[in-house]
């Protein structure tokens, strides 16, 4: 099969483009309308622009003016009103009592663990870490195990523990562990 050479065969001759044409009707129908639109519109400007002067009624019809009295305004305002409320006054003199809730003091200490680690080496590292926030922490190695716990505490109060822990978790030094030392 001989292989066809579609560049040099030519091009196609241009078809013919339609004449475009006016559209239907006579364009001067159109320019009377708005010219019509615009009349109207003008119009009613007018009208609402031309003064509205009353016609003065025949002189027969006329009646009488009668003068105004002007009222003075001390005259009929009501008295002010008085205050239901003695609150302003007996506020700064009360004070309230509020009473805290016992908090709990465990029998066994609460211990924050801040890491565990196979190598003294990295034990020492949290260990420096910590103490540059400022507090003191302890190494402690797991009986039975080669692992290196990083503990803080005894804390009497969980709240002294929550308190640290999230100085820690400021200084970006975590997971740290609350729980019972039962050591």
């Amino acid at each position: 099969m001989a292989n066809k050479d579609y560049v040099r065969r030519g091009r196609s001759p241009k078809k013919p483009t339609p004449k475009k044409t006016s559209p239907k009707g006579k364009p001067w129908k159109s320019g009377l309308l708005a010219v019509i639109a615009v009349g109207a519109f003008g119009y009613g400007l007018y009208i609402l622009n031309s003064d509205p002067t009353p016609k003065t009624p025949p002189a027969a019809v006329s009646t009488p003016v009668k003068p105004v009295k002007q009222k003075s305004s001390n005259d009929d305002l009501p008295p002010p009103p008085t205050e239901k409320w003695d609150y302003v006054d007996t506020l700064p003199s009360r004070e309230i009592e509020v009473v805290p809730k016992e908090l709990k003091v465990s029998k066994i200490p609460y211990i924050m663990q801040c890491g565990a680690f196979k190598t003294m080496h990295q034990a020492e590292e949290r260990k420096a870490r910590i103490a540059f926030v400022g507090l003191t922490s302890k190494i402690r190695k797991t009986e039975g195990s080669s692992w290196f716990r990083i503990v803080l505490g005894p804390y009497k109060f969980k709240r002294e523990a929550e308190k640290d822990k999230h100085k820690l978790q400021r200084s970006k030094i975590e997971p740290c562990l609350i729980m019972k030392d039962n050591l």
